[in-house]
């Protein structure tokens, strides 16, 4: 490949010694200099006219679940603009029965209660209506409650007498009787009853969504793991074989590997430098504000005594440790409410960073409610905290009814954590949040710098960032949550991961950011994406 120089841009590099340039020269997929125009430096190279077009460092999104997004994407979506009510999900669980033998699964993603017009959960009899002689099963946006259909209930043998699972709750109506509605661990117990997809379908569905990523600017993601035993690795390398090209970190899902002994993650698969690689175990501590789930530090709006759910057990939690210790990789750990973040930092402050490079012994997710001696322990230690702006963007309406308007606004204290000097960055936890597109980076970026929700509700302007700030959160310090090598920012000896964009991010009214587009993407200095 034949050295360019990439020229006549307005380039963000998300390098503060070197914040903006105007021209980048790419050798052998990695950039050899980048710098202003006056200092291009001589030599014999092709020349691309960026024809003053912004262009940012490739976006790392440091929480998602591809294998589950690139899954969804085949099933029904229960989210605006396919879904806005109850009503029109049954229509199209009937759409799906029609093309369906009786006994077929029939799966959903996405709903969010506060989304459809009726302002209130499913339950299994509205389910029952869309068809009542296959199971069905719809995952609520947040990933932590699944509700299903009387024939899924019988399936999985799930009655009245079905005691709750441990770090679960099966919803059940005045009389007793399940109402299909299956939170944190208890969604679990229709799994096994789930057909799997095959390897191959799985395979093909991660490539599919490589493209979309690409089209989003997006070069590298961090996948946060199945809610079943499988393991990702073989399937990305597969996929990366099919022309798959973001660079992925792997963690897998604690509560499914803890009882095997043999459980271990390969040296061979722990390489940072390659394109994929496995980067240490997850264990979830709790479950979402919007389902109410949350373990908070205080009760729910409307309540004395509902503070969600504590889902991870202590002998679970100090497996992890002792195995992170003794394979140097990282433990993550979800924790949105302000009882499950200090809980996780707590215990990890007690150690030493245990890592053998810089990269973060401990991430916690989400960070919804951080007490603020957790936030001054995680500064300290250098956790990382990983965040989504875009839950309260696209979830205002369970926020304001959980929380009410006051606690809302206190909510991912973004700014409040970096002025204390916490590790931080943001993602979008795709597909587990109310967004028919969740993966975007863009809808993310506009409510971190706007803190305003779709509906225009002020989620507290005093926790806002500015643009500048918001990119490095979502590509350099993005790649630090997970140890990514020489991505998330445009500097000499870097990758040539660049997002060429149709407008100037750093200009255009905040209200616009969401809709900028990416043109072109550059991965390894080569052309990906062309819109």
């Amino acid at each position: 490949m034949k050295d360019c120089l990439f020229e006549n841009g307005i380039i963000f590099t998300s390098d503060d010694t070197n914040l903006y340039a105007d021209a980048i020269l790419v050798s052998n997929g990695m950039i050899q200099w980048i710098g202003k125009k006056e200092n291009i430096p001589d030599g014999n190279y092709e020349h691309a006219d960026l024809k003053g077009a912004c262009v940012v460092p490739g976006f790392v999104d440091a929480h998602m679940h591809p294998v589950m997004l690139a899954d969804f994407s085949k099933k029904i979506s229960a989210l605006p603009p396919e879904v806005h009510s109850i009503e029109e999900l049954k229509e199209k669980i009937r759409q799906v029965r029609e093309t369906q033998q009786p006994g077929e699964w029939i799966e959903g993603w996405g709903y969010d209660e506060g989304k459809f017009e009726e302002k209130r959960s499913l339950n299994r009899y509205d389910l029952d209506q869309g068809c009542s002689d296959s199971p069905v099963s719809i995952t609520r946006t947040c990933g932590h409650i699944r509700c299903v259909n009387s024939k899924a209930l019988e399936i999985a043998g799930i009655t009245r007498d079905t005691p709750d699972p441990e770090g679960g709750e099966i919803e059940r109506d005045a009389s007793g009787e399940p109402t299909g509605v299956l939170k944190e661990n208890a969604r679990n117990l229709v799994l096994p009853f789930i057909p799997k997809e095959s390897h191959d379908d799985k395979v093909q569905n991660l490539v599919d969504l490589g493209n979309l990523l690409k089209s989003q600017g997006i070069v590298a993601v961090c996948d946060m793991g199945n809610l079943d035993n499988g393991d990702n690795f073989p399937l990305y390398q597969e996929a990366a074989r099919r022309g798959y090209c973001q660079e992925t970190a792997i963690y897998y899902m604690w509560d499914y590997f803890a009882d095997d002994p043999d459980f271990i993650i390969p040296e061979t698969h722990r390489d940072k430098s390659s394109q994929i690689f496995a980067a240490g175990l997850k264990l979830i501590g709790d479950g979402s504000v919007s389902g109410r789930t949350a373990w908070m530090d205080k009760p729910y709006l409307g309540t004395t005594d509902e503070y969600g759910i504590s889902t991870c057990s202590d002998s679970l939690m100090e497996s992890a440790v002792a195995f992170c210790k003794k394979h140097h990789c990282q433990l993550s750990m979800h924790a949105m409410g302000g009882s499950a973040i200090s809980r996780v930092v707590d215990r990890a402050y007690r150690e030493e960073n245990w890592m053998e490079d810089d990269t973060p012994y401990v991430r916690v997710e989400h960070i919804t409610d951080p007490a603020a001696d957790s936030i001054r322990k995680a500064a300290e230690k250098g956790m990382f905290f990983v965040t989504q702006p875009i839950f309260m963007y696209a979830e205002i309406e369970s926020y304001l009814t959980n929380l009410g308007e006051a606690w809302m606004k206190t909510c991912y204290p973004v700014r409040t954590m970096l002025d204390q000097g916490v590790q931080l960055c943001f993602s979008t936890d795709a597909p587990a949040t109310s967004w028919a597109v969740p993966s975007d980076p863009f809808p993310c970026l506009k409510a971190a710098v706007t803190r305003r929700a779709y509906d225009d509700t002020d989620c507290g302007q005093d926790q806002r960032v500015d643009i500048e700030t918001a990119v490095k959160l979502y590509t350099r310090e993005s790649a630090k949550a997970a140890g990514f090598q020489k991505i998330g920012q445009l500097k000499e000896g870097y990758k040539a991961h660049f997002a060429v964009l149709d407008r100037n991010l750093f200009a255009v009214p905040t209200e616009e950011i969401d809709q900028v587009k990416v043109e072109t993407l550059y991965i390894n200095g080569k052309r990906e994406y062309q819109r």
